[in-house]
């Protein structure tokens, strides 16, 4: 398909793909600190991997709950037009306390990240 100088070009452009995307580990591996800071360095990934893990995820639940709620007030309006405003009333408040869970989630999120508890017990 490609030919004997295609094949070459494909060669040529994976390894120099290989080289350029390798490149920044060669580099990441100097500024590892070596000895004890490898907790230090594991406990901040953590922290951060689990802040954004948890934040993401009561954002996902939010959004289900909000669309859920919208979903169900445009029906319930559709049904019986009069009540459109005792519905939507109902509506706005399920929307802000599903938004008020992304809130939580969020707060629970900068505490791992600033205020941790465990840093004084792993930063030493």
């Amino acid at each position: 398909m490609f030919g004997k100088f295609g094949k070459k070009l494909l060669t040529l452009f994976a390894t120099v793909a290989a080289l350029v995307v390798s490149s920044p580990a060669v580099w990441a591996a100097e500024a590892i600190p070596s000895g004890d800071n490898y907790t230090k360095v594991l406990f901040a990934a953590a922290a951060m991997l689990a802040a954004g893990i948890g934040v993401g995820l009561g954002a996902i639940g939010a959004g289900a709950g909000i669309g859920n709620a919208a979903n169900g007030a445009c029906m319930a309006v559709g049904r019986n037009p009069g009540v459109q405003g005792k519905i939507m009333t109902t509506m706005l408040v399920g929307m802000a306390m599903a938004e008020s869970c992304v809130i939580y989630a969020l707060v629970i999120g900068l505490v791992i990240l600033y205020a941790n508890p465990f840093a004084a017990l792993i930063m030493k």
